[in-house]
């Protein structure tokens, strides 16, 4: 957490010009804030986090030598490192694998924004506070791809799962293991894969592969909570 009269220094990472300025610029206004870094791969990022240790990275998922998914593998790198700093990853890509990349550890502290979020300066700045404090940010658009390819409907399957099983899944939110969630709701190992089998086909996933099925439901738990705190056009102030 950042003291109240401490700035959120943050870090840049875009290798795109123009996009960087964009990202500057929208910090720029935001008077909390302070920009002291911005780089153009994610190995100078991975370095610049090292030294700056700054509170918060804002980062493209596509950055050289391969323009794949650097920056996702940055921010995996920082967050294993520097599990304080919060990242905000841009992406001109509405594929919700790229999300579900993001969120295989846990999506503490984390946030998936499409670039055109960019030119919503409000909407960007308050990415990067609530990363700050450990709250997650999902696009919107990137919500309603992973509702139409698992076809949820526009009422929340959530609703339906048993007392228990929002539990099991409250605690996969925060990224704990089967072991640990066991041991925390003092049930056995395979009561826990039950629940989570329950969980994935209440919520339409059941032929999603492990990985993400786990990353879908969370995703859809922190969307019915309010958690992930999907940005709305009505929030962003226009139309």
């Amino acid at each position: 957490m950042v003291p109240m009269a401490e700035p959120i220094r943050v870090v840049v990472a875009e290798d795109h010009y123009l996009v960087r300025e964009g990202v500057r610029r929208a910090l720029d206004l935001s008077e909390d804030m302070e920009l002291v870094a911005a780089v153009a791969s994610a190995v100078e990022l991975v370095e610049v986090v090292d030294r700056e240790q700054p509170h918060a990275v804002v980062t493209d998922i596509r950055m050289p030598p391969t323009h794949s998914t650097e920056g996702i593998e940055a921010a995996l790198a920082i967050r294993a490192e520097h599990p304080s700093v919060g990242i905000v990853v841009l992406s001109q890509h509405n594929d919700p694998e790229y999300a579900m990349a993001l969120f295989r550890d846990g999506t503490r502290g984390l946030a998936y924004l499409l670039k055109q979020r960019v030119g919503e300066p409000a909407e960007l700045a308050r990415a990067v506070r609530e990363v700050v404090k450990g709250s997650s940010v999902v696009d919107p658009d990137v919500v309603q791809a992973l509702v139409a390819r698992t076809g949820r409907h526009h009422t929340s399957p959530i609703a339906g799962l048993s007392p228990r099983e929002r539990d099991v899944i409250a605690l996969m939110a925060e990224g704990r293991t089967n072991a640990a969630i066991a041991a925390s709701l003092h049930l056995s190992e395979s009561s826990i894969e039950k629940y989570s089998t329950s969980i994935f086909a209440k919520l339409g996933l059941a032929e999603e592969p492990e990985l993400h099925r786990r990353v879908a439901a969370v995703l859809a738990f922190l969307d019915e909570q309010g958690r992930a705190r999907p940005l709305l056009a009505d929030e962003a102030g226009g139309s």
